[in-house]
């Protein structure tokens, strides 16, 4: 595809809010826009979703690309490929960058076959050089035990899907403004799924842990699966949710949904609190842009120390529940004190 140009960011949507995932992509894209001379545009299929829009400019968008319709309410692969294929015709970017979310994992791959290009999947790094306009993709590989840079020099447009977590938002600017183009697309086809029913409880209890402000976290220094209650009673008194290392959810310990690491979710949260987790590279690679990490291991020469911000070398059977007692006097304190 020639004459292609501009750093496409999807923003994925619910009930017409823009998600994590896509504006953390904006962060980013708006440096390899800025780099490669072009201009980082938001695409926006949904319904309802000028609140959307707005976020997306806010946090540095140039343009804003926002198709809806009630036929993209709820995310379908077939609908949102075939609006994604016409816009992708129509405007040529140079590279399209979307969420590693559940949809996102769905859409990209699809999207890159209908247009004859590359995908580079679950990437933790991009780069582009302002010469050529060539990305950079970087992904774990091997397991995680060494991370690999990809090209796509001839394809267009670049696609790749980022880890939610790995980019942090940029502050927002509600005074920006930029432009919104309001587009229809032809028909799409009906889907070959549809929503029939959202069970609202289940949903309740996923664990969000890309989105979650408070990680605490399990490894095998625990010792035992029944000892991941203190970690949960730790991460319920600082409002927070419960990560593991990949050798907790080896043992058989705690699901897969919880694992932080090259092998898991990356997230980046305010506070990260790993406990018994000695520090392996992969897993530090998935928590690594925490704002504040706490460490608590009996293992002094633990490697998670040298990334720590705050370090308890001792049993966790006792500090654990200390540190839990003491946050939970605190905010009683802090609760009475406003009454």
């Amino acid at each position: 595809m020639k004459g292609c140009k501009n750093i496409w960011v999807w923003i994925e949507t619910a009930d017409g809010a823009a998600k994590n995932a896509g504006l953390e992509l904006l962060t980013p894209g708006r440096r390899m826009a800025d780099s490669a001379g072009e201009s980082l545009v938001a695409v926006i299929i949904g319904n309802q979703a000028e609140k959307a829009a707005k976020s997306a400019i806010a946090y540095g968008a140039d343009r804003v690309i926002l198709v809806q319709d009630d036929r993209f309410a709820e995310y379908n692969t077939e609908p949102f490929t075939d609006a994604m294929c016409q816009l992708i015709k129509k405007y040529k970017p140079n590279a399209v960058l979307f969420g590693a979310s559940g949809a996102g994992r769905d859409f990209a791959p699809r999207v890159a076959c209908r247009v004859a290009t590359g995908l580079t999947a679950d990437c933790t790094g991009l780069d582009v050089d302002a010469e050529t306009g060539i990305v950079r993709w970087t992904r774990p590989a091997f397991g995680g035990n060494l991370m690999a840079v990809i090209e796509c020099p001839d394809a267009r447009p670049q696609m790749g899907t980022v880890r939610p977590g790995v980019f942090k938002k940029r502050t927002p600017d509600e005074n920006r403004t930029a432009e919104i183009i309001r587009e229809t697309v032809k028909t799409p086809p009906e889907g070959r799924s549809k929503l029939i029913h959202r069970i609202s409880d289940a949903a309740e209890n996923m664990v969000n842990l890309e989105e979650a402000e408070i990680v605490v976290s399990g490894g095998r220094g625990l010792g035992k699966p029944e000892n991941f209650a203190l970690v949960r009673a730790l991460a319920d008194a600082l409002g927070g949710a419960v990560g593991s290392s990949r050798a907790a959810v080896d043992a058989g310990w705690i699901s897969h949904t919880h694992q932080v690491g090259q092998t898991g979710k990356t997230v980046g949260p305010k506070l990260y609190v790993a406990c018994g987790i000695s520090g392996a590279i992969q897993h530090l690679a998935g928590m690594s842009g925490s704002d504040t990490i706490v460490a608590v291991n009996k293992d002094q020469d633990a490697p998670i120390f040298g990334l720590a911000d705050y370090g308890i070398v001792g049993n966790l059977l006792e500090v654990l529940p200390a540190l839990t007692e003491e946050i939970k006097r605190l905010k009683t304190a802090s609760d009475s004190e406003l009454k």
